[in-house]
């Protein structure tokens, strides 16, 4: 089955590589395909984003507030009703969450809610848990170990 990451070029269709600044006849000679004048035309031209030409960018002049925490945990959270429609023997951990796709991939620490109801017996693996979430987990005769959160 052909898919977007499997198609190659069909052989020897390979375009050659654009060499510009090689006199007249090539067709990029002279300028090599910079325009004439002007900061981007010139070698070494880095300019960084955001730059407004001098202008005081929009990222300096609009106002901050409030306090960005560095050593912020973000928990990726699961409800009961998600867990009791799930179809998994064996004990239910961050990776199995990642896999069946109830949390994102990006997420390090996984809290269980207590929104929805559960019949079923599970073990779970998981960083939290909240009141109501534990009294149904244990009430339907399942179990829950906590991870320590680094």
């Amino acid at each position: 089955m052909i898919t977007l990451d499997s198609l190659r070029p069909a052989e020897g269709s390979l375009r050659k590589k654009k060499r510009v600044g090689r006199g007249p006849g090539s067709g990029h000679g002279k300028t090599a395909c910079r325009g004439s004048k002007g900061q981007k035309s010139r070698s070494g031209a880095a300019i960084p984003p955001g730059f407004q030409g001098g202008q005081m960018p929009l990222y300096r002049q609009l106002p901050k507030r409030g306090f960005k925490n560095p050593f912020r945990k973000s928990f990726g959270v699961v409800n009961v009703s998600e867990l009791a429609k799930l179809e998994y023997e064996g004990v239910i951990d961050i990776e199995v969450l990642k896999d069946k796709g109830l949390i994102k991939k990006r997420e390090r620490y996984v809290k269980i809610l207590g929104d929805g109801d559960l019949t079923k017996a599970l073990q779970l693996k998981v960083h939290a848990v909240s009141r109501s979430a534990r009294e149904k987990i244990e009430g339907a005769g399942g179990s829950i170990e906590l991870i320590a959160i680094k």
